[in-house]
Order: structure tokens, then sequence, then C-alpha cells
């Protein structure tokens, strides 16, 4: 069984049925049927072959999501091709150091900004011999460029080239916090051991519809947004982009949709700021539901039924507090999937006490990617679920959580030294995460590995812990501890920088210029309140005590957080390297 068979049963059993829907600028969500998908991704493998991609060559593909991603995927896989998914936000050093590591032989581009970064860079690719790009150009297409509606009129010669289940479908360049991205190589039998897996817990059938707008070039959306979801006979509608998110799930109105923690957490404050700009009776009534809602959550978590009474309040606190949030989803949703990185707890326990159940799940590129979830029968918020059916998880000495089974990857391209450093003598892959296994098999992540901050009095501070809890604020947007061989921990803080404004203005503070206003006493005061109240449950040795307040935001264009929006550690603190130190005086 390989992804191209998956794909043919797929087509064969739904074949009028929406595979994917697309919104044309200015325009309407159009559908694409799975038969139309099937002869589409038949044309453009016909092309692959007549412009000479043979069984292992690598097909690159730097696009945003689009149909036309999906056609390059199936097309290119169905040549016997790798596929080598680019994330789009990526610099043209960054593309050309995967055209080259990878040994590239094509690659399909989304616009002509994208174009720009490969004909930048091509000439330092010698593997590189052709371009394909999606959008219309205009006039003649620079030399070695070819249109993809040209690409799919060529008529290439039939060749064997079926794949099977141990082939590499794809090499994926992990997104790198520190040092060069390495390569790695999954099967058709990774993924569809993973799909399978994912499958047997969480129903996913033709009645369903998801709206994809994590990139498909990160592995979490791969499978869950994208293989799951076609092979189950779904409709999959691509957001037009990350900032039309809310408006686009109006429209669409799906059934499930996958994120990272970053959208429930923006979600969770915009409601709270709204409740704050309403009157006090307003304000009331929301608490009072949350405060229902949170109740028959509890009720939900021990196995026991909601009274009467209870349920009764519910649909109350339904029609008056949470009807606008659903109805903002577009009213169908069965549930959110959350992954990438870790959920806030106090987010999953909001959302299901308005009636939304978020599921985290845990795994990585490695692991094609999950190795355990929360699902609809088993789940537990604070954590990431069970292993799922034929992996194995394991924690070791130094509390290094192992993982083995038939979604470990192949290993990284051209890198065995590398490998072998990851994957040891007895199949084990170790994840770099540390974290616990509950009495319950629940697998609990306390933080990364390299992310544990070493005090020079030896006490080991895992940030991760403590970084949600205070992301939680209101006033905090974005934070990253700092402290590694200092004698305690500091912060760096992005402040929510339109609740500050608020406040400000309440309190009679300066603020015209968001760097002065971040100087002043008062907001500082304000800062320092809102962390010790909230690490009251933390040790000592956790506890914060100096911080710096920024004015701008940890962001992908300045390279501070890569495109599953976790934040790279290493290029912040040497970023803000004055900044940390003016915070330790006493070591200069």
């Amino acid at each position: 069984m390989t992804l191209i068979s998956m794909l043919e049963h797929a087509i064969e059993h739904y074949g009028s049925r929406p595979a994917l829907a697309h919104k044309p600028k200015g325009g309407t969500y159009q559908d694409i049927s799975y038969t139309e998908l099937g002869k589409s991704v038949d044309a453009f493998r016909k092309g692959l072959n007549a412009l000479g991609a043979q069984k292992g060559d690598r097909v690159a593909l730097l696009s945003e999501n689009r149909p036309e991603w999906a056609i390059t995927d199936f097309g290119s896989l169905k040549t016997g091709a790798v596929t080598v998914p680019m994330f789009s936000t990526l610099t043209a050093a960054q593309v050309g150091y995967i055209l080259k590591d990878s040994g590239s032989k094509i690659i399909c581009v989304s616009t002509s900004r994208q174009l720009e970064k490969v004909i930048a860079v091509r000439d330092e690719v010698p593997t590189l011999e052709q371009i394909i790009i999606f959008d219309q150009i205009e006039g003649e297409p620079p030399d070695g460029v070819i249109q993809f509606e040209a690409v799919c009129e060529l008529e290439g010669q039939e060749t064997d080239t079926a794949a099977n289940e141990d082939d590499i479908a794809t090499i994926i360049y992990t997104s790198g916090t520190t040092g060069d991205p390495k390569g790695v190589m999954l099967t058709h039998a990774n993924f569809i051991s993973n799909l399978q897996a994912c499958k047997s817990l969480i129903e996913v059938s033709d009645t369903d519809v998801l709206l994809s707008f994590l990139p498909l070039s990160h592995v979490f959306e791969r499978l869950g947004g994208h293989y799951v979801p076609l092979f189950s006979g779904s409709k999959v509608a691509y957001a037009e982009s990350t900032f039309t998110v809310a408006q686009n799930m109006r429209e669409v109105a799906p059934t499930v949709m996958l994120s990272v923690p970053r959208l429930y957490e923006t979600m969770h404050d915009r409601i709270l700021r709204a409740v704050q700009e309403g009157s006090p009776i307003k304000q009331k009534i929301f608490h009072w539901g949350v405060s229902i809602g949170s109740s028959v959550s509890s009720a939900i978590q021990k196995g026991k039924k909601p009274s009467a009474t209870l349920q009764l309040q519910q649909n109350i606190a339904d029609k008056l507090v949470f009807a606008k949030l659903k109805a903002a989803t577009g009213g169908r949703l069965r549930f959110f999937v959350s992954g990438g990185a870790a959920l806030p707890q106090s987010i999953a326990e909001f959302f299901h006490a308005a009636g939304i159940l978020i599921l985290e799940g845990y795994g990585l590129t490695e692991t094609s990617p999950v190795i355990s979830m929360n699902h609809p029968g088993q789940w537990k918020f604070g954590t990431v679920g069970v292993p799922v059916p034929g992996v194995e998880v394991q924690i070791a000495e130094d509390g290094e959580i192992l993982t083995r089974g038939p979604h470990v990857m192949k290993g990284y391209f051209n890198n065995e030294s590398a490998t072998a450093e990851v994957i040891d003598g007895e199949g084990w892959f170790h994840t770099g995460d540390i974290g616990i296994i509950d009495g319950d098999g629940f697998v609990k992540i306390t933080d990364r590995k390299k992310n544990i901050i070493v005090l020079s009095n030896g006490k080991n501070v895992a940030p991760q812990p403590i970084e949600s809890e205070l992301v939680q604020s209101p006033y905090i947007d974005q934070i990253m501890l700092v402290g590694n061989e200092r004698k305690n921990l500091a912060a760096l803080i992005v402040p929510n920088f339109d609740a500050l404004k608020a406040w400000a203005t309440e309190n009679d503070v300066v603020t015209d210029d968001i760097a002065t206003m971040l100087e002043t006493r008062e907001v500082r005061q304000l800062i320092q309140s809102e962390i010790r109240s909230r690490l009251t449950d933390f040790s000592d040795f956790e506890q914060v005590r100096r911080f710096t307040l920024l004015d701008k935001e940890f962001s992908q264009e300045a390279d501070e957080m890569t495109p599953t929006l976790k934040l790279k550690r290493n290029v912040i603190i040497e970023r803000y390297a004055n900044a940390i130190e003016e915070m330790y005086p006493e070591d200069a």
C-alpha cells in the first residue's frame, strides 16, 4: 500500500464528491471533485515524465497552500519522484541550501515572488534543470521556466514508476531552530502506518470539511490536513492566507480544523478583550457562562453526566455567551486539533467550557509525525494523549522521550552521522523532548531537552511550563526565559500592546510612544505584578526575577520564529545579548 494506491482508491470511491476547494481573488469558493483531482494529477505526472523526471528524482515545492500543491505532490509521487516541500517564508539563501542539499532536479513555485528566490540561487544548484510556476506570468517565461498549465499539456512516455511502500515519498527539511536544517526521509510506509493509526482513533469521513491554513510543507498539516482527509473522502478547503482564517472559517464552516496553539490563544485573547470592553452586566453574564461551562467540562472529564439542572444552565449559557464563538468557527465544528507546540491547559479548558473540544497531539517530522494524541474517546487536558496504535514510547533515565515503530523516519538525507545520533542500535528514536507517562498512560511533555536552563546553582529549569503560564496574562503576548549559568531567571517579554494601551489610557499613563510607555514605572509594576501572581505555584528557583519589555514582537520575518511559530531561542539570545546582559549587572 502506498500514498498513490490510497489516492486512487479515494478517487474511485468518491469520484464526483468535492476533494478540494479554493477561493480565487475577489471570488467565492470553488470545488474540485475527486475525479477532477485525479485527472489533474495524471496530466501533471505525464508532464513531469516529458520533462525527464524519473523514479527517485527530487521535485521541490515552494508554495502556499493551494490546489496545485496537492496536484504537484501526488503527480510527483506517481512518477516515483520524491517531493521536497519548502515553507513559502524561506529566504532565497535558505531555498538555495535545500535545493543544493537535496539535489533537486525540478522545482515548482507558486508566484513571481517565489520565482525570484529560485532564480537568484539557481546558478548555485547544478542539479536544477527546470522551474515550474503556478501563477500566470506576463510575456515569455525566463529561460528554464515553464507554466504549470503548459506542463499539464505535455505528453510524456508511459513508464513503470510504481513506488513500493519502502520507497522514500518525501524529504522534509526541519525548520532548524539551531544549525542548518536536516532532510528527513519519510517513506510511503511511514505515512501509511501513521495515518491508519490516526484514523483508527479519530473518525474522518466524506461528510467532513477541513479548512487548511497551516503550511502543507509542515508534516503535521501534510498528514492531518492533506493525506488523512483526502483518503477519507473529506473536502479540504484552502484558506486564502493566515490573515483571512477567521473570515474563511465562516465561509467554509469546517467540521474539523488543525492549528498550532497560537490561533487558539489569539481567539481566546480577542474574546477576553471584547468582554473587557463590554458593559458590567455583559461581563457578569460572560463569567457566569464560563463558570457553568467549566462545571460541565469538569463533570465530563471525571466521566460523569452533568445534572439536569446543570445541563439546563449550560443550554442558557450556550445561547447567551458561546453562540457567537461557535458561529465564528462556522457553526459545524466537531473539534479542533492542536499540534506543533505546547497548548496551554487553561486554553483547552476554556474552549471546552465553551463547548469546543481541542484535541492535542504530539510528534516530530522524524516520526511522520504522530507519536501520541488525545482523541474523542480518550483525552486529558495538559497532556498530549496516549501513544497511537503500533507506536512504542518509553522514558529514558534522563527523562527524554524515546519512540520506536513503523512511524520512525528512514534517516536524514546524506547524513548518516546525524541519523546515528538520534536512532540507537535498538531502533529507538531519541526525540529530544523531556516528559513523563502518567498512571493512565497519557504522555506529558515538560520541555525540549536543549531548552532546559541550568542555573549557576545547578538547578534545572524547564522554561515551557513557566512561559505557558505567563502568556495567560492579558498583558503578555510573547515571552522567552533566559538564565543559563546565571543565578536566577530573567525574561524577554513582548507585551500585548492593545491591552496595555487600553490599561495605560485608563490609568493616565503616557501612550503616545510605545517604547516610552514600556519604561514607565506604572507599566513595569503591572507586568511585575502579573508575573508574581501567576507563578505562585512554582518553586523559588523558577521565579522570574527580572525582565525586559520589547517594543516589537518576535516574528518569522525577523527570523526569530520558525514557520510553526516556535521561538528560535539561539537567534533571540544573540540578537538581544545586550538587553540580557543588562538584566544581570552583577555578572558584568
